[in-house]
């Protein structure tokens, strides 16, 4: 329903969208994302209609109900639950990696570390996109919403912290194996 505050979208349009509005916070494939569109339908959540086209397969359009949009308010008063806990397959090679193969430890963080770039230069993006020649003073003073920027900041912080972290953690695997620390 997060997505559907932007305005009508059809599913397609969802999906593609989806690294640009919520994907730094929140993971779905577009099976899911289907799905989930048909269950808040059922429930009356969200609307849709079809457009027909010409060359195309029909599309529907789904929109957020007056429902809708009250089932986002009492779920944005309700307290949030734990944070996620971290399941990280990488982290546990790092935990590992004193007896494992460190090289192949290396080579994850440093794939970690692209990844981490592409995902900063794509938050980038999007914050040109959304600031549109403002500030971010004038972006939170004038903005419609901001919670999409806030989220943003966020992703942005983590993928920064990802790379921080991916230096520190390459820099220590070469002096341990460099024998920088006393051991060979």
């Amino acid at each position: 329903m997060a997505a559907l505050l932007e305005g009508e979208a059809s599913g397609y349009d969802l999906a593609k969208g989806f690294d640009a509005s919520v994907a730094n916070f929140w993971t779905a494939t577009p099976q899911q994302l289907y799905r989930e569109l048909e269950r808040m339908e059922s429930e009356g959540l969200i609307a849709a209609r079809v457009v027909e086209q010409e060359r195309r397969p029909n599309k529907r359009l789904f929109t957020l109900t007056d429902a809708g949009l009250k089932a986002v308010r009492a779920y944005t008063a309700e307290l949030p639950g734990k944070p996620t806990a971290i399941r990280d397959e990488l982290m546990v090679k790092v935990q590992c990696v004193d007896a494992g193969d460190i090289e192949a430890v290396r080579a994850g963080i440093a794939e970690r570390m692209e990844w981490a770039t592409a995902k900063l230069a794509s938050y980038e993006r999007l914050r040109g996109r959304l600031l549109d020649g403002r500030t971010e003073d004038e972006y939170f003073a004038t903005a419609e919403r901001i919670g999409p920027y806030l989220t943003l900041i966020r992703g942005v912080a983590f993928e920064r912290d990802n790379l921080e972290w991916g230096r520190l953690a390459l820099m220590r695997l070469e002096q341990r194996a460099s024998g920088a620390n006393g051991r060979a």
